[in-house]
């Protein structure tokens, strides 16, 4: 009798311990577990031979679709079958999401027009409800670049910034009526990094509505900037000079204060570069003025030829960013590496922030996307 007790105690024992063990693991993965979002444009062939690097990932953001007569379209003909290709990639990722990102720089001139008014917001929501549906997709992720602002040319209006959170308002209800027990969806947004963006937002209210946002931490210099800059430092350099410099943790502080969530902000971080010729000597060609040819080149490229000696890698300690002078040609560029994503990943994993994301999944050799997953999972 004393043996039978001695077991159902032991039986009960081992039951409640294995039960409060797996709501303390359930509770560790969603409080540390990471997004790592990729922005991928068209099929591409770099997911290797068993394509591992999906593994890597949690989200694909497709880019892009378009807006026409006011509704959600393929940005080209042949993205209904890239789609298909990127969902067989659940295959090896069951956990994988993927969403149609609309808009985008050349993309986003309709979109005053399409939140302008209830009858164009309903439009234009259930076009998006039912592109999702038709590529048995994940979500959405508007990318609208930028309310309030021309962006490339666009039409814009005072009037965008009530009614951007309008147009997130209705799409959360939608998706949110569309979802069912085993499928819900997300509703994204990407944001520009710096103050004047927030400042025609309502982000502190559109959060609301929204799963995640992705800040594009990055292009704060480009081609058409006449001085040469970091574009994606994680601090303020001690040698920039601007009265608005721009940084990562600027951009992220920004959105804190705008009254987004921290683990509602995903850091975008580019797998690319900026260069320009031309630039002065000065300071190794940092932070001054360029009257050459401009440029980029995919992380990939930038990785080959540092292998071969061409370009000698530099760091700016104050920004922990990387960056190039060549002399001959007065050619600086400014970069992504391993070790200044690193320390990214870290300031994400420091500061409770909800992921990264990067553009573009194409533009890697493997190394930056690898450094990402491994930052994440060693905290994990």
């Amino acid at each position: 009798m004393n043996s039978q007790k001695s077991l159902i105690s032991f039986l009960f024992s081992l039951w409640f311990f294995t039960i409060c063990w797996a709501q303390t693991e359930l509770q560790s993965d969603k409080n540390h577990s990471k997004r790592i979002i990729a922005y991928v444009y068209g099929w591409q062939d770099n997911w290797g031979p068993n394509f591992e690097k999906a593994k890597m990932i949690t989200h694909i953001n497709f880019a892009f679709a378009n807006i026409k007569d006011g509704k959600v379209v393929e940005g080209n003909k042949n993205d209904g079958e890239v789609l298909k290709k990127l969902n067989k990639l659940k295959k090896v990722n069951p956990e994988l999401k993927i969403l149609i990102s609309v808009g985008g720089w050349g993309w986003s001139g309709n979109f005053s027009d399409v939140v302008l008014t209830e009858k164009s917001r309903q439009l234009f929501a259930n076009s998006a409800i039912a592109f999702i549906q038709k590529h048995h997709l994940d979500g959405v992720d508007l990318d609208w670049e930028y309310p309030g602002q021309v962006g490339a040319g666009n039409t814009f209006r005072p009037e965008d910034k009530g009614n951007f959170t309008q147009i997130l308002k209705l799409l959360r209800k939608k998706l949110d009526s569309a979802a069912t027990p085993k499928k819900e969806y997300l509703l994204t947004i990407a944001t520009g990094a710096n103050q004047k963006y927030l400042d025609h937002t309502n982000l502190g209210e559109a959060q609301k509505y929204l799963d995640f946002l992705n800040i594009m931490t990055y292009d704060f210099y480009t081609g058409g900037s006449t001085q040469t800059g970091h574009h994606a430092n994680l601090f303020k350099s001690d040698q920039e000079t601007a009265v608005n410099h721009r940084s990562v943790n600027i951009a992220v502080q920004q959105h804190l204060k705008a009254g987004v969530p921290a683990e509602k902000i995903v850091m975008g971080v580019p797998f690319y570069g900026r260069w320009w010729k031309g630039a002065k000597p000065k300071n190794n060609g940092l932070y001054q003025q360029a009257s050459g040819e401009t440029g980029g080149y995919d992380y990939k490229i930038i990785a080959d030829s540092l292998k071969t000696g061409q370009w000698a890698a530099r760091w700016d300690n104050t920004a922990q960013a990387p960056y190039f002078w060549r002399e001959q040609d007065s050619l600086f560029m400014t970069y992504e590496n391993p070790k200044s994503l690193k320390l990214k990943v870290d300031y994400v994993n420091k500061n409770d922030l909800g992921g990264v994301m990067f553009w573009e999944f194409n533009g890697d050799n493997g190394e930056l996307l690898k450094t990402i997953y491994s930052g994440f999972s060693a905290k994990n």
